[in-house]
């Protein structure tokens, strides 16, 4: 399936394990923010949802007018950041890459080498929430 040009009924019975969606201020500049710093591909985009891969896996983000009638929307803090205590990571990125692309105020940890084998850097997304990426060491 062209996950572009799909039906969204289909993209939502192609949909398998776990999801993750994301609500967001500005889908536009969430997207690119996740295409120009970390890495990521954008299948589709508009002003309301976009659809993000990685590795096989997809993303979606919808903005928050998309939740007009749904309760989570009342959770949402006024400002950023969003999702306090979620750490969301994204394996086989390399963090001192994604860190150089950054802005530096997004950074919240630098790029270092963890006990478990993995390097990892934490940025913050427009919407504030925290983006792990790692790799290997």
């Amino acid at each position: 399936m062209d996950l572009a040009t799909a039906e969204p009924t289909d993209i939502g019975h192609a949909l398998r394990g776990i999801g993750l969606n994301l609500l967001c201020r500005d889908v536009r500049a969430t997207a690119g923010f996740l295409c120009d710093v970390l890495g990521l591909q954008v299948v589709r985009q508009s002003a309301d949802f976009a659809i993000i891969r990685h590795d096989g896996m997809l993303m979606q983000f919808h903005s928050d007018a998309t939740f007009g009638a749904h309760p989570l929307l009342a959770l949402l803090p006024d400002m950023p950041p969003r999702g306090a205590g979620a750490q969301i990571y994204l394996f086989g990125l390399d963090p001192d890459a994604v860190v150089a692309r950054a802005d530096p105020d997004a950074v919240l940890e630098r790029a270092r080498d963890k006990p478990h084998g993995l390097r990892e850097a934490t940025v913050l997304s427009p919407d504030g929430y925290a983006l792990t990426v790692a790799r290997r060491i």
